[in-house]
């Protein structure tokens, strides 16, 4: 198997959008589709606009390898949300990497 795989996007969500909507419509989605290994998400509360550039939330999956991203977005579900999500996004970035890790968890 190969290492874990990121997807994480940076958005910006157009004026009046249901973020609250999209938000638990992500969580859904993430809950039903096996090949998400764990899915974390924030809201920007703290950084300068000129650091920020607009954007406000962070979403960023983890999956075991490449092969289960490719399976992610590929599935249906995904395909029919990100329909939904597309159409309430103002601004976004997305990057997908292979995770190189510098630093482990401390055991809890």
């Amino acid at each position: 198997m190969g290492e874990e795989f990121k997807h994480l996007v940076l958005v910006k969500f157009k004026e009046g959008a249901a973020v609250e909507e999209i938000l638990k419509g992500m969580e859904n989605l993430v809950s039903e589709v096996e090949a998400v290994k764990s899915f974390e998400w924030g809201q920007e509360m703290e950084g300068p606009e000129m650091l920020t550039q607009g954007f406000t939330h962070a979403f960023l999956m983890t999956f075991e390898n490449k092969e289960a991203h490719t399976a992610f977005v590929g599935h249906p579900k995904h395909v029919e949300f990100s329909a939904t999500f597309s159409a309430a996004i103002d601004k976004i970035v997305v990057l997908d990497f292979p995770a190189i890790r510098a630093k482990p968890p401390l055991p809890a």
